[in-house]
């Protein structure tokens, strides 16, 4: 049978179905094989094509019938606010750094490094080794794979001075990415409706887990080189908070690192007060010029509680992180995880485990270094040549993000639409302020797809913000 036997074939069909009654069964399909001298493979084509055009339902065992015609009506969703009540605080939409975004597009927005910034061999390789390994049947213990635990708290270790009690592998929690982690420690040793000092700006996903915890966020405002360490004392006093969060290497948004001068002092505020620093050290592997250096590496009573994550840098596929904390703290932390997930997947945990263990991790990691570097070089040029009003302050010292100040003014939400209707997609910066933004900013991450098209991004950037602060903006 030819396609335009096939074609009249379906014309006649939908003709008899269009007069038929809904739920009248159709001829059988030998006895259509018999009326239009087609093969039953054809006819079985046939009829696939009008069940996809939901013309007509299947029911195995009975036959094919025409398919009954449903009034759609609106759905009423409304008793479900009188149910739920009011929100405990104020509900934000999904991060911008959190969009897929189409290939025509020239992609400054995300969060996550390239695939082609991604160690890709070592982690399908140990993928493949995990799945065929016991853990991939096994239920692992709650606080993770003990030799998992053992790297995290080795990682640490290797930076604590000397005379500095260095972590051991029972303070380590094996989380299922940092955000689950944060989220744990907010409601663990912080509690609903309890103060939370943050620096500011800094990483929407700590400022989300807060507002979900029911926790009061006081934002410390944080520069180039961290926090006021007096301005940190005075929040501690005027709040009555226990818990400061903070991101003391190649910080999220801004790219800064903390001097160990602010990071020492910094400690002695929190020691001072009987409180919490929550570092997230999320960028642990993406130094540039420098290392990452954790504060945790100079506390052994407890008032550090460091989280480090490897889901960017391995594969946001494997998504394992690890909080090390010690005395009650670490026990309200691994309480809280247990109620809500039990254990973290095994196979994922000897996966990130295998990866980090490989000889060719430290390589992976040494040509990173000069990638980003290139990348970040090639974006802060382009930026200073082709979009001088998108000033970047700051170079970072590592990260994957440059935090670029607008002229006082600037819509920044709707520059945001406006470039993206040009084909380049930017995150404004007011996501990252946990109260009103100091100033208007964007963030542009170098380590995204296509470097090849920085400079065309920045041009097309430039010459959007040319004609929003041109005369008769």
């Amino acid at each position: 049978m030819n396609n335009d036997s096939t074609s009249q074939m379906l014309a006649r069909l939908r003709k008899w179905i269009s007069a038929a009654a809904p739920g009248a069964r159709l001829p059988s399909t030998r006895s259509l094989v018999a009326e239009y001298q087609a093969s039953p493979v054809t006819v079985q084509k046939v009829l696939r094509a009008l069940a996809a055009q939901g013309l007509i339902e299947s029911r195995p065992g009975v036959g094919t019938f025409v398919r009954s015609v449903r009034t759609a009506r609106p759905a009423d969703y409304g008793w479900q606010t009188a149910a739920l009540g009011s929100p405990q605080g104020p509900l934000r939409p999904v991060s911008t750094a959190m969009r897929s975004a189409p290939n025509d597009v020239i992609a400054f927005h995300s969060g996550y490094p390239d695939r082609e910034l991604l160690p890709e061999r070592l982690v399908r390789a140990a993928l493949t080794r995990a799945a065929r390994s016991e853990a991939a049947i096994s239920c692992p213990p709650v606080a993770g794979l003990p030799d998992l635990q053992s790297w995290f708290a080795h990682e640490l270790r290797d930076a604590t001075p000397a005379g500095v009690a260095p972590p051991t592998p029972s303070d380590v929690i094996v989380l299922p990415g940092s955000q689950s982690g944060l989220s744990s420690v907010f409601r663990a040793l912080v509690g609903s409706g309890q103060p939370l000092l943050v620096e500011s700006p800094t990483y929407w996903g700590a400022i989300l887990a807060a507002t979900q915890a029911g926790v009061r966020v006081v934002p410390v405002p944080s520069g180039p080189e961290g926090p006021d360490p007096d301005a940190l004392a005075r929040a501690f006093d005027e709040t009555g908070a226990r818990l400061f969060y903070a991101q003391p290497n190649y910080a999220n948004p801004t790219g800064a690192q903390w001097t160990a001068r602010v990071a020492e002092r910094v400690l002695e505020v929190v020691r001072a007060h009987g409180a919490f620093l929550v570092e997230d050290d999320w960028a642990h592997d993406f130094g540039i010029t420098t290392d990452a250096v954790p504060v945790a590496a100079r506390d052994d009573f407890g008032h550090v509680v460091y989280v480090r994550s490897l889901t960017k840098s391995v594969s946001p596929g494997i998504r394992i992180a690890a909080v090390i904390a010690r005395g009650p703290a670490r026990e309200r932390i691994l309480a809280a995880r247990g109620a809500e997930s039990m254990y973290v997947s095994g196979v994922l945990q000897a996966a990130a485990l295998d990866v980090v263990t490989q000889p060719g991790w430290q390589t992976h990691l040494r040509g990173l270094r000069h990638q980003l570097q290139a990348r970040r070089d090639l974006l802060v040029s382009s930026l200073r040549e082709l979009a001088p009003l998108a000033h970047v302050e700051h170079v970072p010292r590592g990260g994957l993000n440059l935090w670029a100040r607008l002229p006082d003014g600037t819509d920044v939400e709707q520059l945001a639409r406006d470039c993206e209707a040009a084909g380049v997609i930017i995150a404004a910066g007011t996501e990252w302020f946990p109260a009103e933004p100091a100033a208007p900013y964007i963030r542009l991450n170098y380590a995204g797809a296509n470097p090849g098209a920085f400079r065309e991004g920045a041009r097309i950037l430039g010459e959007v913000m040319d004609r929003a602060t041109g005369p008769g903006a």
